[in-house]
């Protein structure tokens, strides 16, 4: 029997139970079947955890789950409200559990589910309905920004490149000759030159629509406020948090003009980055992941350099251990670190008068020096790059000798 004589013998809705998982692509789990899940459900359940067969199951089940559950479900349509019962909020979460699996899989899958009429929408709708009636803890809540998440990873490489050509289309007439005047006219740095590059970015979002509709609330910037939202509220459930910031992460991730768009979109509008320094205060070292991760691609794009770093640098230097006893985060989340404190430092004396002001000096000669593993050399590199790109302010030379350094411990291997 196929996958979707399955879901339609079985309808209404009962096809889904899994495990939630947390990571920018999550790895399914099996879950565990009881007495009380019938065939149908621990099939597609079963199914959902392989992923040699999630192509198959995306083909088979993503329009009927879409029209059957997640479109009535989710608040979608004129009533725009979540009308469930005990019965239907429970098969609203087996579902998007479901699809929770599926988007962990292959850029095939992915691309079935972005594609698929009604999917992304019901997600966002259900997600800003919760978000309205003081819901953002709910479990449901979780699985469909996981599933955001999911559908936003290598987003600019696997849109439509029609869609991609709208987005980047700027950057090669527009974007570079208002970048060129820049140079010509203006301090980077000036009020003209910031209002110039702000009118830009407005321009071009007359590129993407203003009421957006299916794959395009991936990449629109309306996205960006929903995720802002559930950092600010939801409270409890870290999983949640975590989904929206790896999904910040991903659409503001690369070289792509549009993401860094989307990251000062983040900054200057959304006012982001307050919201993401209070979870950086209590991240545990999974969380710390998708949050520096984020932190490290907005400060490639921020236009005000030194505003951000009397924001960030001492949140972030805390992170950083500074001897072999100190608690040490992932490599990945040093790195993370350090490289927001170079994009900083290149354009910003702040960032590195911070650094010296708030101990980092220490923290970073000590992982500079920790080279005993493959892991702690790709950090050495980092903060031996950083501190090169410290040296170039004279004026804080005298700082350095006052903490016992010089010019060949800046410079040097």
């Amino acid at each position: 029997m196929s996958v979707g004589r399955i879901v339609k013998q079985f309808a209404p809705f009962k096809c889904v139970t899994v495990v939630m998982t947390e990571r920018k692509r999550e790895p399914p789990r099996d879950r565990i079947a009881t007495p009380t899940h019938n065939a149908p459900q621990g099939i597609l359940w079963n199914l959902s955890s392989s992923d040699t067969l999630k192509d198959r199951l995306a083909r088979d089940t993503l329009e009927q789950l879409t029209d059957l559950v997640l479109t009535p479900l989710s608040g979608t349509g004129s009533t725009a409200v979540i009308q469930q019962n005990a019965s239907e909020a429970e098969i609203f979460y087996n579902s998007t559990g479901f699809l929770r699996n599926l988007s962990s899989a292959s850029q095939q899958t992915r691309q079935k589910m972005r594609e698929c009429h009604g999917l992304v929408d019901s997600m966002v709708n259900y997600i800003n309905n919760s978000l309205e009636v003081g819901k953002s803890e709910d479990k449901s809540v979780e699985n469909a920004v996981c599933v955001l998440r999911n559908l936003s990873y290598r987003l600019y490489d696997e849109m439509p490149p029609s869609s991609l050509q709208r987005l980047e289309g700027q950057r090669r007439s527009d974007g570079a000759t208002v970048t060129s005047e820049l140079v010509g006219c203006f301090s980077p740095q000036s009020k003209k030159a910031r209002e110039l590059y702000v009118n830009s970015d407005i321009v071009t979002f007359t590129e993407v629509s203003k009421d957006p509709k299916g794959m395009e609330w991936l990449w629109n910037p309306q996205i960006i406020g929903v995720y802002n939202r559930l950092l600010q509220r939801c409270e409890l459930n870290k999983h949640t948090t975590e989904a929206a910031s790896g999904a910040l992460q991903n659409i503001t991730a690369g070289d792509r003009r549009w993401a860094g768009v989307l990251s000062r979109v983040a900054l200057e509008q959304e006012r982001i980055l307050n919201p993401v320094l209070d979870r950086v205060r209590t991240a545990d070292h999974h969380q710390l992941r998708s949050l520096t991760g984020l932190i490290r691609n907005l400060s490639r794009n921020a236009r005000n350099k030194d505003e951000m770093s009397t924001k960030v640098v001492s949140h972030l230097i805390e992170k950083l251990p500074g001897s072999l006893s100190d608690k040490w985060p992932p490599t990945d989340v040093i790195v993370n670190i350090v490289a927001v404190l170079n994009n900083l430092v290149v354009e910003s004396p702040i960032a590195a008068r911070d650094i010296v002001y708030f101990d980092g000096l220490r923290k970073l000669f000590f992982i500079k020096k920790r080279r005993d593993s493959s892991d702690s050399e790709k950090s050495s590199r980092a903060a031996s790059s950083l501190l090169t790109n410290m040296w170039q302010y004279n004026k804080l030379h005298r700082d350095y000798k006052t903490k016992g350094y010089r010019k060949e411990d800046f410079v040097g291997l």
